[in-house]
Order: structure tokens, then C-alpha cells, then sequence
């Protein structure tokens, strides 16, 4: 027996979540039946309403539901120095850490070929057009050390050497080569952060 049309489809559509397999959404699906109607509505409303109510910060490019999030209205945050990150929760982890007061921008990805991922389509000249408008002096690369994370890095080293009077700096070395900052403790991320160079 197989099981009603309904609950099938829903299986489906939370087996296509990255990580959860069959028997996971088996789980979802059958402990969503167990909710209030009133529950499951309101479920399925933040997940309708995410695309159209979540966009982009202007100027950092972090998930936002305003032109402009909190950090980069927030004048007591260090408008001197840009802390540049992958996507939004490696911006959330280096917040958590309480070590880093500055700005932030989000690339939206890490180069890689492979996959079809040029320098073209990240975030950098939003990251050149802020740097021309305002004083910037530290830049920090906080970047995974993963191979795309690198060369990444190296990309934007290269184009950011014009801007002679701005500090680049990176992560401390603490962090294991090849791994994601998401899997980071926010001990780890302080220290690196602390000991940037």
C-alpha cells in the first residue's frame, strides 16, 4: 500500500532539501499531520512569504526586509573597516562572536569554474563602488579556507591592491584548510578573527 497522494507529495517536496532523505521527510511530513490547522498555516505562510518579503541590504548585500539591514544603518558600528563573507550566516557566525564591529559584505558565492561560479557573478562591484564612496580603511577576508574560498581570496587581493591606502587582512591561519566557517564554534572564529593578518 502506498501512501494517500497528498502525503506523497509532501515527502517529495521535503526530500528535495539538501541533507534529508527519504526517511527524514517521512518524519516532517508525519509529524506536521500531528500539528493545529492553525500550526500548519501558519507554517506554510513563512514559507510562501519568504520570497517575497526577504531581499538584499543595498549596500552589503546580507538577507534583509528593508533596502537597508540593521548593521549598515546602525551608526555605531565601525564605518571604517568591511568585513567580506560568502553569504549571510557567515555574517551571523563573525556577529556571534561579539569581536567584530564593523560593516559587512556579502560576495553571494565563492569562484569556482567548475561550477560555472566567475568573479562576475559575485558581489565585488557593489564591494568597488562602496570602497570609491567612502573611507575605508581594513578590509578582512573571511573566507573558508575551502579551494574556492582561496581563490577567491586571491581574486580579491589582486583587484583591491589599487587601493593603496586601505589594510587587507585575512582570518588567522587557526582555521583547518578545506572547511566551511558554518561548521566553526565561535571560539575558533574569535581567535581567528583576534589574530588576523
Amino acid at each position: 500500500m502506498n501512501y494517500p497522494l497528498s502525503i506523497q507529495k509532501a515527502i517529495e517536496s521535503f526530500a528535495k532539501l539538501p541533507t534529508v532523505g527519504r526517511k527524514t521527510a517521512e518524519r516532517f511530513v508525519f509529524y506536521l499531520l500531528k500539528q493545529s490547522q492553525v500550526d500548519l498555516d501558519s507554517f506554510a505562510d513563512s514559507i510562501k512569504n519568504l520570497k517575497s518579503k526577504v531581499g538584499r541590504c543595498k549596500s552589503c548585500g546580507i538577507l534583509a526586509e528593508n533596502d537597508s539591514c540593521e548593521i549598515c544603518a546602525n551608526p555605531k558600528r565601525n564605518q571604517l573597516a568591511i568585513c567580506i563573507v560568502t553569504n549571510t550566516q557567515d555574517l551571523l557566525l563573525i556577529e556571534k562572536t561579539n569581536i567584530f564591529n564593523g560593516l559587512y559584505h556579502i560576495l553571494g558565492n565563492n569562484i569556482d569554474p567548475i561550477k560555472g561560479i566567475t568573479p562576475e557573478k559575485l558581489n565585488i562591484q557593489n564591494l568597488l563602488n562602496r570602497l570609491q564612496n567612502n573611507k575605508i580603511e581594513e578590509i578582512i577576508l573571511a573566507l573558508s579556507p575551502t579551494f574556492e574560498g582561496e581563490t577567491t581570496a586571491l581574486y580579491l587581493q589582486k583587484i583591491l591592491k589599487d587601493y593603496n591606502s586601505i589594510r587587507i587582512t585575512r582570518l588567522a591561519r587557526g582555521l583547518p584548510a578545506g572547511a566551511n566557517l558554518e561548521y566553526m564554534d565561535e571560539n575558533t572564529l574569535s581567535q581567528a578573527l583576534q589574530n588576523r593578518s
